[in-house]
Formats: structure tokens, C-alpha cells, sequence
């Protein structure tokens, strides 16, 4: 499983999410265009200031080691050559979202969250707390497949709607081959470009 983006008690405004696509455009001499999506579904990119991060625990409210959770995660990850899951605290969790409905021979489901009209695939799921088929809990004969399948042992029947109580994370990378960490006085650092983008698991 990757590493996880750590809690960062010192992280500022504005944080910034960009839903990035790809889509191929020709040009015909009439005026018209033939336009081809290149993306599967929408990345996101992440900027996260972090103006407040200590090695020691010498400003209380910005944890005890932020520096080096944050620090060490970038040296992990080799910078824009790992991964990590970063769960983002307004887009990370469901309930009762519809998966998809049974034909009674799938027994493997994506996670997919709503978000206004569009329903897409979560990049990495974190935990599951209630599963249902056809409105009924179903409490067994279910597990989670990482990083976003639910599989059950028995296929549901035609037509049972299934779904879910879930949290999800993105799975990213940085963006950046270098970070600069600064140190702005005794005990206290900041990073105030920390930028990453989220990848198809």
C-alpha cells in the first residue's frame, strides 16, 4: 500500500484542486472540428501552502515531527517518481452511493462517487463501513480489493442495486523534482509550494 500524505496542522490558504483533461482537437478548413477526449475520466492537481512545519515540537500547534513526516514522504517518493494517497477533507467520503446494479454473473464492482451530474471511479479506497444489495445490509460475503473493487462471493441478482459507505483517497505524485523547504526561524519551517496531481491507480 503507499505511504500516506501526513496531517499538516500548519497548511494555509488557498489550498487549489484543478480537475485537468486531455482532449485531441482537428481542425477542418469548413470550420469544424472533430474532438476526441484522451483521458479516460479527469486527473486532479493539487497546491497546498504549508507556511507552518516544526522538526521538534517547538510551536505545539503544528505537531510534534511535521517537518520530517513531510519531508520524509518527499524523500520516499523520490519526488515525482512514487506514490502516495492523499485524502482530500472535502472530497474523500460517501454515503449510500449507488455502485452499480446487479446482472447475476459480475461478482467485482467498482467504487465510484457522485459529484454533481458526473459519477466517476475513486482512485484508492480506505475503508468501507456498509455495503448493501437490493436495500438489504449485507454485513458478509463481500471484501475490498485493492486499490477500488468491491467483490462478493456470490454474484448479486439482476437488477439489485448496490451500495456503499466509503472513504476514499486520490492516489498522487508531486509534480515537482525538488521542494523548497524553508527555515524561517528556530523551530520553524514552511514549504510554501507543496504541489501534486492525482494518477489512474
Amino acid at each position: 500500500m503507499p505511504p500516506t500524505f501526513p496531517s499538516l496542522p500548519g497548511a494555509a490558504w488557498p489550498v487549489t484542486k484543478r480537475p485537468i483533461t486531455a482532449t485531441r482537437v482537428e481542425a477542418h478548413a469548413s470550420g469544424r472540428e472533430v474532438r476526441s477526449p484522451l483521458y479516460p475520466a479527469a486527473l486532479y492537481e493539487f497546491g497546498l501552502p504549508v507556511e507552518g512545519l516544526t522538526p521538534d515540537g517547538s510551536f505545539p500547534g503544528l505537531g510534534s515531527g511535521s517537518l520530517q513526516a513531510l519531508l520524509g514522504l518527499y524523500v520516499q517518493c523520490r519526488g515525482t517518481w512514487g506514490t502516495f494517497l492523499f485524502t482530500d477533507p472535502t472530497d474523500g467520503a460517501v454515503t449510500s452511493q449507488a455502485l452499480a446494479a446487479g446482472d447475476g454473473a459480475t461478482t467485482a464492482f467498482p467504487f465510484v462517487r457522485t459529484l454533481g451530474g458526473l459519477t466517476e471511479t475513486v482512485g484508492w479506497v480506505t475503508g468501507v463501513t456498509r455495503v448493501t444489495v437490493a436495500g438489504q445490509v449485507r454485513p458478509t460475503g463481500w471484501s475490498l480489493t485493492a486499490p477500488n473493487l468491491l467483490a462478493f462471493a456470490t454474484a448479486p441478482a439482476a437488477g439489485a442495486v448496490i451500495a456503499a459507505d466509503f472513504t476514499y483517497a486520490f492516489l498522487c505524485r508531486f509534480l515537482d523534482d525538488g521542494i523548497d523547504f524553508e527555515h524561517l526561524m528556530q523551530g520553524l519551517w514552511a514549504a510554501k509550494s507543496v504541489r501534486f496531481r492525482s494518477i489512474a491507480p
